[in-house]
């Protein structure tokens, strides 16, 4: 797309974000799409070859002819295509019928006095191509381009977790002051939560699963004209062989709930981001991290001094977008009128949409990562401005000693109060305690009360 056509695109997919996009574009597009299905049929057609109940034959240099129609699919394949669908070409008529303008290009392409043309899509229906090719394309985008996304993010924060693990910072629970944690521990809860959820990305990718039942999932026109060959079989080899699980309960349609396990996986790995979104922009708020500034940018069209988190801001725009549709996505796919109803066929157009969306705030988070840095003596600055937190240890450890209104007398000194570590010493002179004790009540320091939060960071694998 030239910059002037981006400028006029609907969407801003293909328009103002063309650029980061574009990766998707040979899983998602529609020339995408159109090459996945003759793969299928050109695949389907080689299978069927390979019967003994068939008189079709294909030698090698036929096969490799076929194959090429997909693995060297051009433009002009696809125009052709939607040609073949819109106005006709040669000795065929306008399909009106996506799927139909694919078995006619295969047949417009067969090699020179091939007689395999009334094998192309023997036996299919158009729902036997189509859930092959979408599930093929949704493979291949997830493992070629998001999950390689998510982790390149999860790896940064885990250097994050690991460099930094030992930086002390007030944590805040309900938005108050809270025992004390390290920047470091709080980059690696998030590398954790991120790992776990691109595993359960990868194991619904690995658990997708493909369909060739006929009409009604039923085999009837296989058996109809082959009944001694074993259909179910064939099926499975060939839907196996494209690197797919196999479905051997279907109607028309498959029934879509491994794309749904999918698209609520890609859901959990985006609320994991937009919870980091949420926390890193408080977090550059109360200043306890620095941005980089970009030369030339600019942060604010009336106050020259701004620094923008910006990236955070778009990442968490766009995984909100995205989780809205693959919610819609994974409630609509799952259902269909009877055996089959129409509905689904533009909807699933949209995957593509949906993780445009995940892909420009998968980069949007990495490139807000790349910039902020952790402003160790704005944390620790705090950390010393709040010393009512070690009022948990105190009171824990005079728990230990046996005081059983510890947790009384601690909260009389500090609760809806400006205190002071000299309040605390205070109060520890007046308690009756061995005098070791009240030495280690008074080693405590907010910036020392982070228990084994740096060690914690080796839980990381």
């Amino acid at each position: 797309m030239t910059e002037t056509d981006a400028l006029y695109a609907v969407s801003p997919l293909d328009g103002r974000y063309d650029g980061r996009t574009a990766p998707l574009s040979p899983y998602a597009s529609e020339a995408a799409l159109m090459r996945a299905r003759v793969r299928v049929e050109v695949e389907y057609l080689i299978a069927l070859a390979e019967l003994e109940a068939t008189p079709l034959e294909l030698d090698l240099d036929d096969r490799n002819h076929l194959r090429g129609l997909y693995q060297h699919f051009a433009e002009e394949d696809a125009q052709l295509i939607k040609k073949l669908e819109t106005e006709g070409h040669a000795e065929f008529e306008a399909t009106n019928h996506d799927v139909k303008a694919i078995e006619y290009f295969v047949r417009h392409r067969l090699p020179e006095g091939s007689d395999a043309s009334p094998w192309i899509h023997f036996g299919l229906t158009s729902e036997d191509v189509n859930n092959l090719a979408h599930r093929l394309l949704v493979r291949d985008a997830v493992d070629e381009v998001l999950l390689p996304q998510l982790y390149d993010v999860r790896d940064t924060l885990a250097d994050m977790a690991r460099d930094y693990r030992a930086i002390p910072m007030l944590a805040r629970t309900h938005g108050q002051p809270a025992t004390p944690t390290t920047f470091g521990k709080e980059m690696a809860v998030y590398a954790a939560r991120l790992g776990r959820a691109t595993g359960r990305i990868r194991q619904a990718t690995d658990e997708l699963s493909g369909k060739l039942g006929g009409a009604s999932g039923t085999y009837a026109a296989h058996v109809a004209a082959y009944p001694d060959v074993d259909w179910q079989a064939f099926a499975q080899e060939f839907v196996e062989g494209l690197g797919l699980e196999f479905e051997p309960l279907t109607t028309q349609v498959n029934p879509c709930d491994d794309l749904a396990a999918l698209f609520d996986a890609f859901r959990g790995a985006n609320t994991v981001l937009l919870d980091l979104d949420l926390d890193v922009w408080l977090y550059v708020s109360d200043r306890y991290l620095g941005q980089e500034a970009v030369d030339g940018e600019t942060g604010s069209s009336t106050m020259p001094h701004k620094v923008n988190p910006i990236d955070f801001e778009n990442s968490e725009g766009n995984l909100s977008k995205a989780n809205s549709d693959l919610t819609f996505l994974a409630d609509y796919v799952t259902t269909s009128r009877l055996q089959r109803d129409l509905s689904d066929s533009t909807v699933k157009r949209n995957i593509g949409g949906a993780f445009a969306h995940c892909l420009i705030g998968y980069g949007k988070t990495a490139a807000g990562l790349s910039k902020v840095v952790p402003n160790e003596q704005v944390m620790r600055d705090e950390l010393e401005a709040t010393p009512e937190i070690i009022g948990e240890a105190v009171q824990t450890i005079l728990r230990r000693e046996g005081q059983a209104d510890a947790y009384e007398r601690v909260k009389a000194v500090t609760r809806g109060k400006d205190v002071t570590l000299a309040d605390f010493r205070e109060l520890f002179d007046e308690l009756d305690i061995d005098e070791d004790v009240r030495e280690e009540l008074s080693a405590l320091t907010p910036a020392g009360y982070t228990g084994v939060a740096s060690e914690l960071v080796d839980d990381l694998e």
